[in-house]
């Protein structure tokens, strides 16, 4: 098949005449409108290219608006980690590539970050990468393929009942080493219960002899028997409001996410002191209680599923179909099990 262009001029009779491109014609147009599509491309990437610091924060202000927090400090985390490994100097989205993205998750390992935090810094920046090849503000270069953005195994964190034990009773005399020891404790009591749900619980979500609690994470409503031991935690601790229940939100509406964070914070020193102390092998967090509390319900052969509605590792939906076949008292009686196991 013959694909003939002919050019078409007009004379100064007004007669359109034709007549077909020579060879050398048709390379001198191609070359030609080559050049023109390159430099409208150029043009259209520097007009719409953007900084990476820019459009963070342009997205972290997006975030402000919708008052999501904990997003909010997910990318803002991600971005100061960012401009620490460029010493300050801006980048342009369409800089970013391959090698520049191997270079920040050698500079993240070399400051001691383990696998999984690199990871998680990692894939907060190709979400926003991403997002931004979505928009069309760059093209897709695929500059995450040869790093790491997976979840690597870690290590056990959950510990016997005897070490469980000599926790509970050990004698500390610093005041927040003491209420990190007795967090740590609550945590344990409630069956592994996080300590942001912990920092938001209220008064009224102890009715009867249960504890009723959302999860923050996962939007799952769980139910726990209220305990004599974590009865006896909250009697040493009265709330400081009546929003509340335990005193690591003090001042509700005041920057409540920064108080909680301030009190994750001296939790984490304290039950990192409490490790040393006991000269135990793995540093105590509050994961630890979580994980403990399922190991120990493990040992004492309580079925993996009392286990996983315990801890709301199912999902609402599979729950609320699960509860209508199985009596709650089974996981009440599991708990009871553990606690009265140290």
């Amino acid at each position: 098949m013959r694909v003939v262009i002919r050019l078409y001029t007009t004379t100064n009779n007004h007669h359109m005449k034709s007549e077909p491109f020579s060879r050398e014609q048709l390379m001198e147009v191609c070359e030609e409108l080559a050049f023109k599509i390159n430099s409208l491309s150029a043009n259209n990437e520097k007009a719409h290219d953007q900084s990476v610091f820019a459009y963070m924060q342009d997205f972290i202000a997006h975030l402000d608006k919708q008052r999501n927090a904990r997003r909010i400090e997910v990318y803002t985390t991600a971005l100061n980690s960012f401009k620490r490994f460029t010493k300050g100097k801006d980048v342009p989205l369409s800089k970013i590539s391959g090698t520049l993205m191997e270079d920040y998750e050698n500079f993240l390992h070399l400051s001691g970050l383990t696998m999984n935090t690199s990871s998680f810094y990692m894939r907060t920046m190709k979400a926003v990468y991403n997002r931004a090849v979505n928009e069309g503000i760059v093209s897709d270069r695929k500059p995450f393929n040869k790093v790491y953005t997976g979840i690597a195994r870690t290590v056990k964190r959950a510990i016997s009942p005897e070490e469980m034990s000599r926790i509970r009773t050990i004698e500390i005399e610093d005041d927040e080493v003491r209420f990190a020891r007795d967090m740590f404790m609550f945590s344990f009591y409630t069956q592994g219960m996080s300590f942001v749900d912990m920092a938001y619980l209220k008064p009224s979500d102890l009715r009867g002899d249960h504890l009723f609690y959302r999860r923050k994470k996962t939007g799952q409503e769980l139910m726990v028997r209220w305990s004599q031991a974590a009865q006896d935690i909250l009697n040493l601790y009265p709330p400081c409001n009546d929003k509340y229940l335990l005193p690591i939100i003090k001042k509700p509406g005041d920057k409540e996410r920064n108080q909680y964070r301030y009190k994750q914070y001296v939790v984490g020193c304290g039950l990192k002191r409490i490790s040393d102390v006991l000269e135990m092998n793995n540093t105590l967090t509050m994961y630890v209680a979580r994980h403990s509390w399922a190991s120990i319900a493990r040992l004492m052969d309580i079925s993996t599923d009392a286990i996983s509605r315990s801890m709301g590792h199912n999902s609402e939906k599979t729950t609320k179909i699960y509860l209508k076949s199985i009596d709650t008292s089974s996981i009440d009686d599991a708990n009871d099990r553990v606690i009265n196991a140290i």
